[in-house]
């Protein structure tokens, strides 16, 4: 990278530090770098549970043949949709997170902000929020702008507010040892369909929703109780043809 290159790339950056006037721990290359390694090891059961869940979720939408993951990351996620048949394209907010995922994923990437999404009108079939919608100021606005841009509906895979591990986080965070988790707000499945009634008020649709996330030794791994380390839920809109 040039020396004028490396200028304009700070200078993006630095912009983007601003964004939502907080620091986030997905602008700080100290974390995006490990990213990928944190599903490599002790995350990669619960990895399997996720996409579990999600794929069933989505897969009873049969009108969903493409879809765009917001907060994509280094598309750990994005990678896997077309294992269940979906085509999909990826948005983030960080180059950070995104200049690993270009090497990672062949497809469509871009660097965008999920409250203004540069997408016409039913552009793709589907919205996916993994592990990303937690950390939004306006989940109202993004709400819409994802029904806006994905035509049939939402997915969304959350951490999951009913879990002992928020608890583990947040003291953590008071040693200083957990930086991922600072601005995040964790929902459960009630508190997330209470912002999407309210994004939603005027639109027809239908939920549904399971959880997983629960200890190994557990005699069941998903469940339709709102308990767990993560959930997902789907919004299905039935106002469109």
């Amino acid at each position: 990278m040039s020396n004028l290159q490396q200028q304009k790339f700070d200078l993006v950056t630095r912009d983007l530090r601003k964004w939502q006037g907080r620091e986030e721990w997905f602008f700080n290359r100290d974390h995006t770098d490990t990213y990928e390694l944190w599903y490599e090891g002790r995350y990669k059961r619960a990895e399997v549970w996720q996409k579990r869940v999600i794929g069933q979720l989505i897969k009873k939408d049969k009108r969903v043949k493409t879809l765009l993951e917001f907060g994509c990351g280094t598309t750990r996620f994005t990678r896997w949709w077309k294992e269940i048949g979906i085509e999909a394209s990826g948005g983030d907010i960080s180059p950070f997170m995104l200049g690993q995922g270009v090497h990672l994923f062949n497809g469509d990437l871009v660097l965008a902000d999920s409250h203004h999404m540069p997408f016409k009108d039913h552009t793709f079939d589907a919205l996916a929020f993994i592990t990303t919608f937690e950390y939004y100021k306006d989940p109202v606005k993004v709400i819409r702008e994802a029904a806006r841009v994905g035509k049939y509906g939402i997915v969304f895979g959350m951490m999951n507010r009913n879990s002992p591990k928020v608890l583990r986080r947040r003291i953590q965070e008071a040693f200083g040892k957990n930086p991922f988790y600072v601005t995040a707000t964790f929902y459960t499945p009630k508190m997330l369909m209470a912002v999407i009634a309210e994004a939603l008020h005027d639109r027809d649709y239908t939920i549904a929703w399971t959880a997983t996330g629960l200890p190994e030794w557990f005699p069941v791994q998903q469940w339709h109780q709102p308990y767990g380390d993560f959930f997902g839920l789907h919004v299905r809109l039935n106002d469109v043809v």
